[in-house]
């Protein structure tokens, strides 16, 4: 009969552990496609500044990440289906997609978009301006009287100026300064940088407070003990904007 119950209860103890296991694993839904924030490296698997980060949010708040890919124009609604847990793909916090979903405090500070053009005379008013499907930056050139003209991925957005499709992309600075530096002259900033939301954050599903929470706490031991803005240095370069 102790022998029974010995076994019941290591059946037990080990269901326990293998919940808790489970539970501990979090999903990490991003795009793969928009360095430096996040990209695929040649061995396929998640890289950049955002993949540092998230893993290192993950081991602060105990839990394991596993990372999964989406195409951005669907990102919002795969998480709330259940597809994966968190949005960490340099999504800018905003008050139209807090209406759907909730976000973490900001892990990177708010920051410019910009214009880039072949030449610095492009018409960013009343000309044809490139930007990725469902971001800030697509909404400002809507807004803004100039002809919006919309792409799934960001090296879309970069192509349609390259191919003159487009007089202009407008998309995060941070992203733009490499595709700049890289394109050997070809590409140029023009026109006045323009801030636009509220610094980048995590997007979970609103009835996720608990996993907030935690990777709430994790940020700010990340930017109390500086290593949030040692990532945004290494990725982004000395000049980037980093948190107080």
């Amino acid at each position: 009969m102790k022998l029974i119950l010995t076994a019941a209860a290591l059946v037990l103890t080990t269901g326990a552990a293998l919940a808790d296991a489970h539970a501990t694993t979090v999903r990490m839904g991003t795009e793969g496609q928009y360095p430096p924030y996040n990209f695929l490296n040649d061995a396929g698997e998640v890289d950049g500044f955002e993949r540092e980060v998230g893993d290192e949010l993950c081991a602060r708040a105990e839990l394991t990440c596993e990372w999964v890919t989406n195409e951005w124009d669907s990102i919002i609604p795969n998480l709330t289906s259940g597809n994966y847990d968190t949005i960490i793909a340099g999504m800018s916090i905003t008050e139209e997609r807090e209406e759907v979903i909730d976000f973490t405090q900001n892990y990177f500070p708010p920051a410019a978009s910009a214009y880039v053009a072949m030449d610095e005379g492009a018409d960013l008013e009343g000309g044809v301006i490139a930007a990725q499907t469902g971001t800030i930056q697509a909404s400002h050139v809507a807004e803004s009287g100039a002809t919006l003209l919309e792409f799934a991925t960001y090296d879309e957005t970069v192509a349609a100026v390259r191919n003159g499709e487009a007089d202009a992309v407008f998309a995060d600075k941070d992203a733009l300064a490499p595709t700049v530096e890289e394109s050997g002259g070809e590409l140029t900033f023009t026109g006045e940088d323009v801030p636009l939301g509220g610094g980048i954050g995590l997007g979970l599903r609103e009835s996720d407070d608990d996993l907030r929470e935690k990777f709430d706490a994790a940020i700010t031991s990340m930017k109390e003990d500086g290593s949030l803005n040692e990532l945004i240095v290494k990725w982004f370069g000395e000049d980037a904007k980093t948190f107080e």
